[in-house]
């Protein structure tokens, strides 16, 4: 049995802080030079842990950027959220080990996990068994293109419930409530304090996020963590990354 350090990192972090906050790093928007004084000054911006992954990979390093990006980031937990079988990498702490239960795909569903699931094995690294779900967000995302998936309508709070609660049924550590890379809207507050009081399992929820005050509106409303990406890949705004630290640590 491969041992779930960094899942129980998770936890600890949810109890001590209430609410986690979560760099999103996509590949394609790195490089060598820009990894090291990125994560840096996300650490001493107060960011707990680091998502690597995106929907589209066309660069073969993912690898060794994995590798950089964790030797940056010391203690940080670094987990692959893939959006391919070749986001897997063995430099990392972790993988969300995704399904995208709001779809009916599918090679979504089970199939491409089939296909990766001996890879980690292999590589003995940690499977964070996540259920990855789109929820609308005012315009078709990336990931919904490319999963070919409809998102649950945001004004469905009861649907998205009853997809978390099949997936804590199911046996699943977590959930990612995902509007989507850019999104026009974000995960609405009432839909995400629905899943956290009537359910137990670990909630993400990312996409959309631009403003400190949007982030703490999410953990006040019960997210485990809020993750962040795309705005932050302007490199004028990482100045801001202290203030949203502040903002969904104090509201948790």
């Amino acid at each position: 049995m491969i041992q779930s350090d960094t899942f129980q990192t998770l936890q600890r972090i949810k109890r001590e802080k209430g609410t986690g906050f979560v760099l999103l790093l996509d590949p394609e928007k790195l490089t060598p030079e820009t990894i090291k004084p990125t994560v840096t000054q996300a650490i001493e911006g107060g960011v707990d842990v680091f998502f690597v992954g995106g929907s589209l990979l066309h660069g073969e390093n993912f690898d060794q950027m994995i590798q950089q990006i964790k030797a940056a980031a010391g203690h940080h937990p670094v987990i692959i959220f893939p959006g391919s079988l070749q986001q897997i990498s063995s430099h990392a702490d972790a993988l969300l080990f995704l399904s995208l239960i709001s779809g009916r795909n599918p090679d979504h569903l089970i199939g491409s996990q089939v296909i990766a699931a001996p890879i980690i094995r292999q590589m003995k690294l940690e499977a964070i068994s996540c259920g990855y779900m789109l929820i609308e967000s005012g315009k078709i995302t990336s990931a919904e293109f490319i999963s070919n998936s409809k998102p649950i309508p945001r004004d469905k709070p009861g649907i998205a419930l009853a997809h978390v609660l099949a997936a804590e049924y199911l046996g699943l550590k977590s959930v990612y409530l995902e509007a989507g890379s850019g999104a026009l809207q974000s995960v609405p507050e009432e839909m995400i304090q629905l899943i956290s009081r009537s359910t137990d399992i670990m909630l993400f929820t990312g996409g959309g996020i631009r403003t400190a005050e949007e982030a703490a509106a999410k953990a006040k409303a019960g997210a485990d963590f809020v993750v962040v990406g795309n705005f932050f890949e302007a490199k004028e705004n990482l100045a801001q990354i202290k203030a949203f630290s502040e903002a969904i640590h104090q509201s948790a």
